[in-house]
């Protein structure tokens, strides 16, 4: 029975990652157009970065050949921004405008947020079906012992 909790509880690792990266991507998205964040720069689009929620270190897995080595899940190892530059638009009326007239943009691209965005609900969706198959089948082991 513990490899069903095992199961449930790696989807649902997966599943708050999913979480946290469709937030971030929301946010990118609502910043569009953010010219000024609260420092007073334009904003950078924020990434992701999944790492594997181990405990045992390579050398450890390699030594035991994999034997005593159980996948643990994921989890969110950095929020990271992303220092591209952003396009430049001419709007010379603009209040963010340099002495040229030209406005800096952020580095958000509205199309690649949105398949990033679809990824990570689909990504989402699978660990919720795996979560709920592993739930279905602890409950029809209960009833074996009814």
């Amino acid at each position: 029975m513990s490899g069903i909790f095992n199961t449930m509880d790696i989807a649902a690792s997966g599943m708050t990652a999913q979480r946290t990266r469709m937030d971030i991507i929301s946010q990118n998205i609502a910043n569009v157009n953010t010219t000024r964040d609260e420092n007073g720069q334009v904003y950078k689009r924020q990434t992701v970065v999944f790492q594997e929620n181990a405990n045992a270190s390579f050398e450890h897995i390699l030594s035991n050949r994999l034997e005593t080595y159980h996948a643990k899940g994921v989890k969110i190892a950095a929020i990271i921004e992303d220092t591209t530059e952003g396009p430049m638009a001419y709007d010379p009326m603009h209040p963010d405008a340099d002495e040229n007239g030209y406005v800096h943009l952020p580095n958000v691209n509205t199309v690649t947020e949105m398949t990033n965005l679809i990824d990570a609900s689909r990504s989402f969706e699978a660990n919720a079906t795996a979560f709920n198959a592993a739930k279905s089948m602890a409950a029809k082991g209960l009833e074996l012992f009814q």
